[in-house]
């Protein structure tokens, strides 16, 4: 954004002008008419006599670019000059001056929207990217806050083994309880029903407590079962 209104980018070495292909040497000094100046001081200048402002630059640049309507783009340039409303009816298209004052209030409510536009993208590039939330859980609340790192660290905590190896202990800490669970519904095909007893020697081989677990998978909302415990399932919706 800050280079956008300065209409150059600054690196190490250079100034560069973002409309054309001018640069200057930071490390440079610059004679004009008898005077020196700095790279810094060129570039500005440069924006002046080349580009006439950075308003004057960007307002020209392709609609894609800018999302302006021919109309705003017409009127936001009369508005730079200073005109009052009554003679920039004179020069645009736009027949009364109360539909200059609408067009005013219209990008005003542009710039307003495009700020807090600004502020989602910028929040949203802060945010921390978190691990799929099963579509059964009954409350979903900060337990489901897991980064992919917290699920790494975890695991590797609980199975010494690997994935492939049993849990020695099952943590009470409800987020480390979620993360074991959904790495043991990968035990499980969707669609599928399981006897209890094959859903059991399923989980047998996890963790030797498999009756509290089976009973977890049923409480936090990764499958259902029939009344009497004959089928269970993955639970879908």
């Amino acid at each position: 954004m800050e280079q956008l209104v300065n209409g150059y980018e600054e690196s190490d070495d250079v100034y560069r002008c973002l409309f054309c292909e001018q640069q200057y040497g930071k490390l440079e000094v610059f004679r004009v008419e008898g005077r020196f100046f700095t790279a810094l001081k060129m570039i500005k200048q440069h924006q002046k006599e080349v580009h006439r402002s950075v308003f004057d630059a960007l307002i020209q640049l392709d609609k894609k670019h800018t999302g302006l309507s021919d109309i705003q783009i017409e009127l936001l340039t009369l508005f730079a000059q200073g005109l009052p409303d009554k003679e920039i009816v004179q020069h645009t298209s736009a027949n009364s001056v109360s539909t200059i004052r609408q067009h005013r209030f219209k990008l005003r409510e542009k710039e307003k929207q495009a700020k807090v536009f600004l502020a989602i993208m910028q929040a949203f590039d802060e945010i921390e990217q978190y691990e799929p939330i099963h579509k059964g859980a009954k409350q979903v609340d900060e337990r489901y806050a897991i980064t992919p790192e917290e699920k790494k660290k975890v695991l590797e905590t609980y199975y010494k083994e690997g994935l492939e190896g049993p849990i020695r202990t099952f943590p009470s800490k409800e987020k480390r309880k979620i993360i074991l669970l959904q790495q043991i519904m990968t035990n499980f095909e969707v669609g599928k029903k399981y006897l209890e007893k094959e859903l059991n020697e399923i989980l047998k081989p996890i963790y030797i407590d498999y009756v509290t677990i089976r009973r977890y998978l049923i409480q936090y909302g990764f499958m259902e079962r029939t009344d009497d415990c004959a089928f269970y399932w993955v639970k879908e919706n």
